[in-house]
């Protein structure tokens, strides 16, 4: 085997090694605390659509040269202090609520996706910001919702609405949130404060009494032993010899004696007691006394904050109605001014086309009169002469007479009476037709004549007549004559 040989074979195990050693380096294990991030090219989901990138938690992948890179999450737990200050509650009373959160990187198949898409590259500084800000805000929301004594009693009620909320909007983000500690809750006004005095107050009330009654009932089981040792005693006694009656003596003076101290005992004991339930109902009255000078408060702070919301309220919708009444009365005048209008000008439209055919009609008439207008106005007056007249008829026919009174000095000189003269003027006074029309500013035409202006003097007379014979007859007592 020649040199050339041997070195041709070392270059191409060189070369394999190499190669191996690249496609080894591509082969990425992931340990248990992190993250496999792979991105570029790696796929479609379920949907066919593009993903953005692969994440994995335990085990090994490939990563492709060129086409994909990959990176590393950290699932080290991250420790968020939130000291929430000035929250306010459901009783609008603004209480502190210092609390621990500890969140960490999802391992869920679809969080962890999200953790991939918004936190890779950020800092563990970064991301506990992130988080941070969510947790105040979800937890401002929740102490909102809640009473100052289910936040303060019912700790977990408190902490799994807590855990709720802030996991959901975690998630949002790629975070699981692992733990919660609520430390101490305390407020401004002190409402807390007082109520944990009216606790304690109530406690050692409830343990003074249950002592008492402890002691009471020690001293009446005692009375009652002391009754039968001193029946026993007493039948004993009445047995024994004379000889035990100075015993007997010297028993009683001694049982006496027991008692005084007893007696003395048990005053100072319930003199001591006395007293110190009085320091007690103090001390109780003075807490009861703190407490309801702060519901007080906050009941009067409450109601002015209803009384200013409602009063607000009630302002906002006078504005919104009057501007609502405002906008219908101006739809309502517009609609009346339209309407108006469209009528006058409906009537215009109807009083020049009346004004054009009579414009019309007379031009014709002139025409026909072979243009002269004062001809066609002649014959316009015949046309009407038939309704004048029985206008000027009319014009006395109702005419009721009750009473007259003619003053008739006897016969004229035409052989008439005053009373005749009376009757015949009476029917004379109404105009001749001629006078009638001079009186109007015209007259008649030529061609009636006189003749015919007399005959129809003499029609309107004999109108007039008919008139009076029509109306009512005048009673003979109502004409009263006074002859001169």
């Amino acid at each position: 085997m020649g040199v050339e040989t041997i070195v041709i074979i070392c270059v191409i195990v060189v070369v394999l090694f190499a190669a191996i050693m690249a496609i080894l380096s591509r082969y990425r294990k992931c340990p248990s605390d992190k993250v496999l991030v792979i991105y570029g090219k790696v796929g479609t989901d379920k949907n066919g659509q593009t993903r953005s990138a692969k994440c994995i938690h335990g085990g090994a992948a490939f990563i492709v040269p060129i086409i994909q890179s990959y990176e590393y999450m950290d699932l080290t737990p991250i420790s968020i202090n939130v000291d929430l200050k000035n929250a306010l509650s459901k009783q609008n009373i603004r209480i502190d609520v210092p609390s621990r959160f500890t969140v960490g990187i999802s391992t869920e198949p679809g969080v962890m996706q999200n953790a991939a898409e918004r936190l890779l590259g950020l800092k563990m500084v970064e991301i506990q910001e992130l988080a941070k800000d969510i947790i105040f805000g979800q937890l401002r929301l929740i102490i909102a919702t809640m009473d100052i004594e289910e936040i303060n009693s019912d700790r977990d009620k408190f902490l799994i609405a807590v855990s709720n909320n802030v996991e959901i909007e975690l998630k949002k983000i790629g975070l699981k949130l692992i733990n919660v500690n609520v430390t101490d809750i305390t407020d401004e006004s002190g409402y807390l404060e007082a109520l944990g005095k009216e606790a304690a107050a109530k406690a050692i009330n409830d343990a003074k009494k249950s002592v008492a009654e402890k002691h009471r009932d020690g001293e009446i089981g005692q009375a009652n032993a002391q009754q039968d040792q001193r029946i026993q005693v007493a039948a004993a006694n009445a047995k024994a010899i004379d000889g035990e009656n100075q015993a007997k003596i010297e028993v009683a003076q001694s049982e006496a004696l027991r008692r005084e101290r007893e007696a003395e005992a048990l005053k100072q004991a319930t003199a001591a007691e006395a007293v110190q339930a009085a320091k007690a109902k103090q001390e109780a009255y003075v807490a009861q006394q703190n407490a309801e000078m702060t519901r007080a408060e906050l009941e009067k702070a409450t109601q002015t904050a209803d009384i200013i919301v409602k009063a607000e309220i009630s302002k906002q919708q006078a504005e919104i109605e009057a501007e609502a009444q405002a906008e219908v009365v101006r739809r309502k005048a517009k609609g009346e001014a339209d309407a108006i209008f469209a009528k006058m000008e409906a009537e215009a439209k109807g009083n020049q086309e009346i004004l054009t055919k009579q414009a019309e009609g007379m031009k014709k008439l002139v025409d026909a009169a072979g243009g002269d207008a004062d001809a066609a106005v002649k014959l316009i007056v015949a046309d009407k002469l038939e309704t004048l007249v029985q206008i000027q008829v009319e014009a006395i026919k109702n005419i009721k007479i009750d009473k007259i009174t003619v003053w008739d000095s006897g016969a004229n000189g035409d052989g008439k009476g005053s009373t005749a003269n009376f009757l015949s003027g009476l029917m004379q006074s109404v105009p001749p037709l001629n006078d009638l029309f001079k009186q109007a500013g015209m007259s008649l035409p030529d061609f009636l004549g006189e003749d015919i202006q007399e005959a129809l003097r003499q029609s309107g007379e004999e109108a007039v007549k008919r008139a009076a014979e029509d109306a009512e007859p005048i009673d003979p007592k109502d004409v009263e004559i006074i002859e001169q």
